[in-house]
């Protein structure tokens, strides 16, 4: 007989670990899942997303400064006056032409005039596809090394975005947890008093207690009513922010799940900030500075282009294999001297990364701080949380032996309500201390960055 007892212990043991893992593992899920729900809803993460979206086409245009590129032109010039070359072919050929003609007895040789031609070209085409491609260009590369470093600059701030989100959801998670409980506790310390009205009003009736006892168990009745009606009015506004959070209709349910344990340690415990997407920023605004130096110094490094031309271009719009040309040629284009200007460009970056530096110091250790003070507050939560346990066995001990007095006639009425409110009062405060903890936690899951975010 003692061991079939001693099976069930270990049997109902086993499941109550099992109902009590399932219940943790699937209010996390939910809580997960809302998180998920807001990230994908949030607004200003689409806004953030669609910057980042117009940066990776701002790198992808950048990549494309190394590849060829084609154009088409054309020009047509119709032109009558203006400068003229002369050429004295009559001058030079007529008195020779004559004597050929007086030695062959013939007109074979014409007289020449003097020709005069114009500069300008008259009924002139020129149309050709030009292709020109860069060969040296530090310009570029720095350009697209900085393009790309701007993406990862906007992920970090949408990772950013997120981060901040997460730690709102659960808080407003965890104060709409908060009201509904105080809700439930108002609700079953309501039935306690309305019982303690009927039972005390009986009691008049039958003249065994007097007035007075029935007017404060009434008085009671109306204090509580009134105390749910704003735990009820805590709650719906707790609702609301937690649904405007999700951008989803405000009125909307919560599957609320029940939380009786606090955070483990070792989730308190990280003290590194590394993580953090303010420092991350930091660093890679420190990594552009770095091209912005280099693409100030890279007036020291010429540009070479190459460019290929395939055109025609004729009088009176012929086309024809005389007209058909191709024109390919190499540039070259090396800044000598600027004035200092390449000078104070340089300068002016070496001033920012100072800056940077010491931006990036004050931050680190401002966001230390602010761990260290999350930390504390955990752990000014936890003492509250113990204290509050404790306050709650002892008012609901002293409940009981008042109730027990009272039954028997050893107490008074005043006595027990004393003993009630002392009870309520610690049920109250143990609700706030439990998810004043997990809010606690949830700033030291924002200070330290430790929340895994998909």
């Amino acid at each position: 007989m003692f061991q079939k007892s001693t099976n069930y212990y270990w049997l109902a043991l086993v499941l109550g670990i099992q109902i009590f893992t399932t219940s943790q593992v699937r209010a996390q899920s939910r809580l997960d899942q809302y998180i998920q729900q807001g990230i994908e809803s949030n607004q200003s993460i689409k806004q953030q997303a669609f910057l980042l979206q117009k940066n990776m086409y701002v790198l992808n245009e950048a990549k494309t400064m190394f590849l060829p590129n084609i154009t088409f032109s054309t020009t047509y010039t119709k032109a009558d006056g203006g400068r003229t070359i002369d050429f004295p072919a009559g001058d030079l050929l007529n008195g020779a032409y004559a004597t050929l003609n007086q030695l062959t007895g013939s007109n074979s040789f014409p007289q020449l005039q003097n020709q005069h031609v114009q500069i300008n070209p008259d009924n002139f085409y020129d149309a050709r596809f030009r292709t020109t491609l860069p060969v040296l260009n530090a310009e570029l590369i720095y350009n697209k090394k900085i393009r790309s470093q701007q993406v990862d600059l906007q992920k970090a701030e949408i990772l950013l975005y997120k981060r901040e989100l997460v730690k709102e959801v659960k808080t407003a998670y965890y104060n709409y947890l908060k009201a509904t409980n105080a809700v439930k506790i108002y609700q079953s310390f309501l039935q306690l008093v309305e019982e303690g009205e009927r039972t005390n009003t009986k009691l008049f009736e039958n003249a065994k207690i007097n007035r007075t006892a029935v007017i404060r168990s009434r008085n009671e009745v109306s204090k509580i009513n009134a105390s749910l009606t704003t735990a009820r009015k805590t709650e719906e506004s707790a609702r609301y922010y937690f649904n405007f959070l999700l951008n989803r209709p405000l009125t909307d349910s919560i599957l609320a799940d029940e939380i009786v344990t606090l955070p483990t340690q070792d989730q308190r415990q990280n003290n590194d900030v590394s993580s953090r997407e303010e420092l991350s920023k930091l660093k890679i605004s420190k990594d552009i500075n770095e091209n912005l130096n280099g693409l100030a110094r890279s007036y020291l490094i010429p540009k070479i282009g190459t460019y290929l031309d395939l055109g025609s271009q004729a009088f009176d719009w012929k086309f024809n294999q005389n007209s058909r040309y191709y024109f390919w040629g190499i540039s070259l284009e090396w800044n000598l001297f600027s004035f200092g200007k390449n000078t104070y460009r340089i300068k002016q970056t070496i001033a920012d990364k100072q800056a940077i530096t010491s931006q990036t110091d004050y931050v680190q250790q401002q966001l230390l701080t602010e761990l260290k003070v999350r930390q504390a507050n955990m752990q000014s939560a936890i003492a509250r949380y113990q204290a509050a346990q404790s306050q709650l066995k002892t008012s609901q001990t002293y409940y009981s032996d008042m109730t027990k007095l009272y039954k028997e006639g050893m107490a008074i009425y005043i006595e027990l309500l004393d003993a009630q409110n002392q009870w309520i009062d610690a049920q109250l405060q143990a609700n706030i201390a439990l998810f004043d903890t997990w809010i606690s936690f949830t700033a030291i899951e924002r200070a330290n960055a430790s929340f895994n975010i998909q």
